[in-house]
This record gives structure tokens, C-alpha cells and sequence, in this order.
């Protein structure tokens, strides 16, 4: 026998050893399984009422137009017994090889067996064909307004992406291959990382997306060195240390989101949009939200206005000394931001010289495709889940924005982890994305009844801190900054907020990619390019079609026109004064808690 050849009593018993594996695994399965907590019906997917108003729909369409009906339902049929009939002529040709394949080119089926292999491409070949008829049937349908049809668009999607073949182990030939390689030891893997997921996540099944070992925040994240100096219930406010011998008289200060931790601009120092903003010549705060417990249930969209929002501006004043200084909000932080500059103008407050909005949504008569959880049906579950809560737990928001690409998030990582056996990768952005945070109960209520789904800031109804506040409240020079592709914040709404701002001095520019790349999206990588238009007199379709394309990232660009409004250089400040003590070294501590666990 030959060193390369096997013994297959030796294949034979280890496959046995792995079955048992399989064994024991599958009773700490079950064991996991039965500590998942009820969740909501309403937090499940769609109201009753969607699917009724569909079934109606469908129906009348039947009744008033059988041969549009009968057409779809021969094309299919058609498509179907075709393929059945050239995959059965090569068989009794004896050739053991998949006829002529005319669907699509699909990622999630890039291994070479399903195009090959008669079997495999059978099933992939007829599985596009079932996709295409769903979609196709949903997509002619009428009878329903055209937010009730994304939605059922959207939902027919999601099944039918759940059905895939390479979501199931018997259909997916690289799972099976990878199980007859490793005699077993793939699926013994994969089904310890399902065990593993389900247990840290108390009966639910959400996929691990990123090597927890491979990353600590303070560590290889979050690195750019800097100090927190000061802090309350609601932030902690860090101030970088300076790059440059000279800097802007006037700072910045950031306000991230609070649906996620501040880290995702300063992951690496090769992409970190912090540390590129210091090497600038900027003095930089920014802010770093707390991350709620229970006990924040009765904090509102108010307090982080008043407490979060005033607090950093003033305390950014007083340490460096200015009357004036710029500021920065990204998605929900930016409208946020954005009612807080309302007010200001409200109250009579000058002390922000300039605004910048990343990825902001002020006018929410489009809400993008996250609009499809905006309903009452949603909503309703939403608040009886965080007045009984005090909080709207992470995973709900986490799990929320991980179907809107599901087969980037959910089935692909799936299909590695729990069926090749794979570890997850050590990837900066998924680590980031997956270490989420907790929202207060009021503030989720308020966030979404008023503005997702009233859109009262863009009606000018919104009332805040005995104020009411209007899009046109926002007057001061302003930078805006959109996304592409953005599922999250649909660029031409928040192109067309930025519309009805009251400012005489804007400047809207329009990044290739997504929501994060988008805005990410450092020089020195040449990656994604974007688009200028000095015309916001047009509507978003129109400005785009005129505007100029320019390669590369929009962050030089916008450095020319934050440094026109920062005042002249200085010599550089260390952080905080004599009044602001350091607190913690950069990150702080809030970005390091959980208050899950």
C-alpha cells in the first residue's frame, strides 16, 4: 500500500466516529432549540391583511383576465416540460451530461456541477424557471396600491430565495462533495457551528458572520489614538489626538448612528475615515453612543437631542475655545442631527457653522427598501415587543437589516458555516456589523410613528422640546452625502430632503455602492467613484442624468469644501482642558459594553 492510498476500514470507522459526533450534536441541538423564546407572530413577517389584499387581487385577475393567467401559466409549463424532455434524450443517448442551459448566469450557483452534472443542473435549471414564474406572476399583478405590491414583491423574494437548492444539503453537490471528502467531518463541523449559533443566541438560529476571536476593538479595531473626555448617560465624547503640527481653528464633531457602534469609520488605519479626517488637519470629536439596557426604556428622541446632540456641541465649544464649529450625522444620526439643527435655528442658537449628512434620510415619503417593515403590521408588533421589553433587543435590527440581503447575509454565510463546515471568516466589516446594539423603547416608537412613518419632519408637524420643526428650519451650509445602491437610505429621498432644506449653501454628491462602501470608501483604495451636480434645483432623476461622473472617492472633495468653512490653521490641540480631564483612552468604555449579556 502507498503512502497516498487508504485504508478503507480506516475511512470506514471514522465516518462511524463522525455519525456518532452527529449524534451528540443533534441532542445539544435539540436541547438549544428548546430555550428559544416566543417571539411576536407580527415580528415574524406580514400582516394577515397583505396576503388577503393579494389573494383578492389575484383572484379578480383570474376571473376578469383567464387568459393573461392561462399565458403566464403555459409559459412556465412550456419552459418546464422542455427541459424535462432534453435532460431525459441525453440520459437514453447514454450521455451522462446536462443538456443546453439557458438560465442565467447565478452566483449562488458558481460550482462547476451545476452546469455539468445532469442531476444538479436539472435542479438548478428548474428552479429558475419557478423563481421566474413567482416573480413574474407577482410582478403583473394588479388590483394593489404600489406600496402593497413591493411588499408582496418583496416577500414572494424572500421564499423564494429560502427554496434555493444550495440552501439544502441532499441538492447542494460542493456540500456533498466536501462530506464524501472529509468522510463526514464537514457535517460534524457545520453542525457544531449551528449548535454554537443557536446557543449564543438563546434558540434562534442567526448565523455567525465574522470570527469573534480574530478582532478586539481597541486592539486591531477602533485603533487611531485619542481620549474620551467627556461623559453621560447617553455618550461618550472622544477627541483625537492630532496628526499634524497645524490645524482648522474651527472642529468637527461626528455623530454616528446608535443603531450600530461608532467603529465602523475607524476599522483599519488603511480605511478609517477618523483617522484620514485627522490626518487632514481637523480637530475630531466624536461621539459614542451608550448602548441601552432596560432602564434607558423612557428615553426619547428628545433626550438624544437635548442630551446628546446640545450636550456634544457645548462641550466641543468650551474645550476648543470656538463659538462656532462643524458637525457631521450619518444615517439616523444625520436626521436626527438634522431636527437638531432645526431647533437651533428655532431657538435662535448659531453655534454650528456647517452640517455634513451621510446617508440621511429627512424626507421619509420614500423610505427604500427597508419601507417594507414600516407597516402597522410591523410596527404594532415593534411597540407591544418594547413596552413589555423596555428596549428593542439588537437582534431584531440586526436580524432586519440582514434580509434585506438575504443571500449575501443569511443563506451564503448559512451554506459555509453549517454545510461545508467552514469557520467564518475574519472579516473587519461583518465583525462590526454583527456587534449591534439595543434601542430605547421610546425613542423606537417615536422614530418610527413620526417620522418613518408620518413623515412629519418633511410635513413640518414635528414637535420637539416645545418646538415645531420643519426641513426648511435647516439653514446652515451643508454637504450631503448619498449612496448609490443604498438599501437602507434610497438616495433620491435623500436627495430630495435635502431639496426642501432651508439652506442657501449645499453641496450634494452621490457615491457609487452601498450604505457602508458607499461611505467607506477611502482614496488610496481608487475604488468606487462619484457623481456632482451643482443644480439642486432638480429633481433626483434629472440631477443624476446631468450630473458629472468622477473617479475615486468623494472624500477629497469634500475635504475642499469642510476646510473652506473651518477657519484658519493653528497650532494643533491636545485633548481635552482643564475642565475636561481624560477620562478613558480611545475607544472609551461604551463601545466595549453589552448589555445582552
Amino acid at each position: 500500500m502507498t503512502t497516498e492510498e487508504t485504508d478503507p476500514a480506516q475511512d470506514l470507522d471514522r465516518l462511524n466516529e463522525n455519525l456518532a459526533k452527529v449524534e451528540e450534536l443533534s441532542a445539544r441541538l435539540m436541547t438549544a432549540l428548546s430555550n428559544k423564546k416566543t417571539v411576536r407572530p407580527s415580528l415574524q413577517g406580514p400582516g394577515q391583511d397583505l396576503m388577503i389584499k393579494a389573494t383578492a387581487a389575484y383572484m379578480a385577475e383570474m376571473m376578469g383576465n383567464p387568459a393573461k393567467m392561462l399565458e403566464q401559466q403555459v409559459s412556465y409549463w412550456g419552459k418546464s416540460l422542455k427541459h424535462y424532455i432534453e435532460a431525459q434524450q441525453k440520459l437514453a443517448e447514454g450521455k451522462l451530461e446536462a443538456p443546453e442551459d439557458p438560465t442565467p448566469r447565478d452566483r449562488r450557483f458558481s460550482n462547476e456541477m451545476w452546469d455539468t452534472h445532469p442531476y444538479f443542473n436539472f435542479i438548478k435549471q428548474q428552479y429558475l424557471f419557478n423563481s421566474e414564474a413567482i416573480t413574474d406572476a407577482v410582478a403583473d399583478l394588479e388590483g394593489l396600491d404600489d406600496h402593497d405590491k413591493k411588499r408582496m414583491e418583496y416577500f414572494s423574494q424572500q421564499i423564494v430565495d429560502m427554496f434555493s437548492p444550495a440552501n439544502f444539503l441532499g441538492t447542494n453537490p460542493e456540500a456533498l462533495a466536501r462530506a464524501v471528502e472529509t468522510d463526514g467531518e464537514s457535517l460534524v463541523q457545520g453542525l457544531e457551528n449551528l449548535v454554537h449559533d443557536i446557543e449564543r443566541n438563546d434558540g434562534d438560529v442567526q448565523v455567525t458572520l465574522a470570527d469573534d476571536t480574530a478582532f478586539r476593538v481597541g486592539e486591531n479595531l477602533a485603533t487611531t489614538e485619542g481620549s474620551v473626555v467627556f461623559r453621560n448617560r447617553m455618550f461618550e465624547l472622544i477627541q483625537y489626538a492630532p496628526l499634524t503640527e497645524k490645524v482648522h481653528e474651527k472642529p468637527l464633531v461626528i455623530f454616528p448612528p446608535w443603531i450600530n457602534k461608532f467603529y465602523i469609520m475607524d476599522l483599519k488605519p488603511k480605511n478609517s475615515l477618523i483617522r484620514w479626517i485627522v490626518e487632514q488637519g481637523y480637530t475630531l470629536f466624536v461621539v459614542s453612543w451608550k448602548n441601552p439596557d432596560p432602564s434607558y426604556a423612557d428615553v426619547g428622541m428628545e433626550d438624544y437631542i437635548e442630551d446628546g446632540y446640545l450636550t456634544a456641541i457645548e462641550q466641543v465649544k468650551a474645550i476648543t475655545n470656538q463659538k462656532k464649529i462643524n458637525v457631521a450625522g450619518y444615517c439616523i444620526a444625520g436626521t436626527t442631527l438634522a431636527l437638531t439643527l432645526a431647533l437651533m435655528k428655532k431657538r435662535g442658537d448659531r453655534s454650528v457653522n456647517s452640517a455634513t449628512f451621510f446617508t440621511t434620510l429627512t424626507d421619509f415619503s420614500d423610505q427604500g427598501e427597508v419601507g417594507v417593515f414600516l407597516n402597522d403590521d410591523f410596527v404594532d408588533g415593534i411597540e407591544e415587543e418594547v413596552k413589555e421589553k423596555g428596549i428593542l433587543h439588537s437582534f431584531y435590527m440586526s436580524r432586519t437589516f440582514s434580509f434585506l440581503r438575504s443571500n449575501d447575509l443569511i443563506y451564503g454565510p448559512a451554506i459555509k458555516s453549517y454545510m461545508m463546515g467552514e469557520a467564518p471568516p475574519a472579516f473587519d466589516l461583518l465583525y462590526w456589523n454583527g456587534d449591534s446594539t439595543n434601542l430605547p423603547a421610546r425613542m423606537t416608537v417615536e422614530y418610527l410613528r413620526w417620522l418613518c412613518q408620518d413623515d412629519k419632519f418633511a410635513k413640518g408637524e414635528i414637535e420637539f422640546l416645545g418646538e415645531t420643526l420643519s426641513l426648511k428650519d435647516v439653514s446652515v451650509p451643508l454637504c450631503a452625502i448619498a449612496c448609490e445602491t443604498d438599501h437602507i437610505a434610497a438616495w433620491a429621498a435623500s436627495h430630495s430632503g435635502v431639496r426642501q432644506m432651508g439652506s442657501k449653501d449645499k453641496m450634494f454628491l452621490l457615491s457609487e455602492s452601498g450604505h457602508i462602501a458607499g461611505i467607506i470608501n477611502p482614496p488610496s483604495k481608487k475604488k468606487y467613484g462619484h457623481y456632482t451636480n451643482e443644480d439642486m434645483s432638480l429633481e433626483a432623476e434629472a440631477w443624476k442624468d446631468t450630473a458629472t461622473f468622477d473617479e475615486g472617492s468623494w472624500w477629497p472633495r469634500w475635504n475642499d469644501w469642510l476646510s473652506g468653512r473651518s477657519g484658519k490653521m493653528i497650532s494643533a490641540r491636545q485633548p481635552g482642558d482643564k475642565d475636561h480631564k481624560v477620562l478613558a483612552a480611545s475607544p472609551g468604555t461604551y463601545v466595549l459594553e453589552d448589555p445582552n449579556a
